[in-house]
């Protein structure tokens, strides 16, 4: 696990967030402009905006990240594999993707390492990173222990909390939960409705090396974000 932050390093921790499915090129380019100037980790967006974040950012440091199966899960893994590469290919250097809710739900382990397994592969074959989201909002704790383990076992790089697409969002439990069941070496993300300094430094002491949102600006300037991606 990575020491808390300074404020002026927190920024490094922030994957900058647009994912309204009504973003406009305007917006996106705004986004890519504020991650450079505070220097975020990432820029993260839906599959569309993945070239233009690549372009904006270029030499920047800036990572650009996207979102695969989003904000559901409920598509194939085929498709999810398709939709991975096709991001990567346009320059994606990190991927969140969505595990399969059901499969979560029922207790399926062996579908859920499946399914994050392939898209793993498809991934770090371009030496990209995978991110799974796990959605814990719709997910009892036992559910996102075998999430996160099966998460463990597919050979992804990081667990995250939420879309924030589903109703509730990170929580200060869940993500220590997280961090618990996959120990000190692998990412944990929290990301849904995380929107002030003291919500990022929370969930960083939690366990979390990696925070998703919206409200970038507001919390490195110590100030309260609205909600949304």
């Amino acid at each position: 696990m990575e020491a808390m932050p300074t404020d002026a390093s927190l920024a490094s921790y922030i994957d900058h967030t647009l994912l309204k499915p009504e973003a406009s090129r305007e917006q996106i380019l705004t986004v890519c402009r504020e991650a450079v100037e505070y220097s975020f980790k990432s820029v993260c967006v839906n599959p569309l905006w993945v070239s233009t974040v690549r372009t904006a950012v270029k030499g920047s440091g800036v990572l650009t990240c996207s979102v695969i199966g989003f904000p559901l899960g409920a598509t194939t893994t085929e498709v999810k594999v398709l939709e991975a590469r096709g991001a990567v290919a346009d320059g994606a250097d990190e991927i969140d993707m969505v595990i399969d809710i059901a499969a979560a739900r029922a207790g399926d382990r062996h579908a859920l390492v499946q399914d994050i397994l392939a898209v793993a592969d498809a991934v770090h074959e371009h030496g990209a990173i995978l991110k799974v989201i796990i959605e814990t909002s719709l997910l009892s704790d036992e559910q996102k222990v075998l999430a996160c383990e099966a998460a463990v076992e597919a050979g992804a790089d990081f667990v995250k909390t939420s879309t924030g697409f589903n109703g509730g969002g990170a929580t200060v439990e869940d993500v220590a939960l997280m961090r618990r069941t996959v120990g000190p070496d692998l990412g944990v993300k929290a990301s849904g409705g995380v929107r002030s300094l003291e919500d990022a430094r929370a969930m960083i002491d939690a366990g979390a090396t990696r925070i998703g949102a919206s409200s970038g600006v507001a919390i490195v300037k110590g100030e309260q974000g609205a909600a949304g991606y």
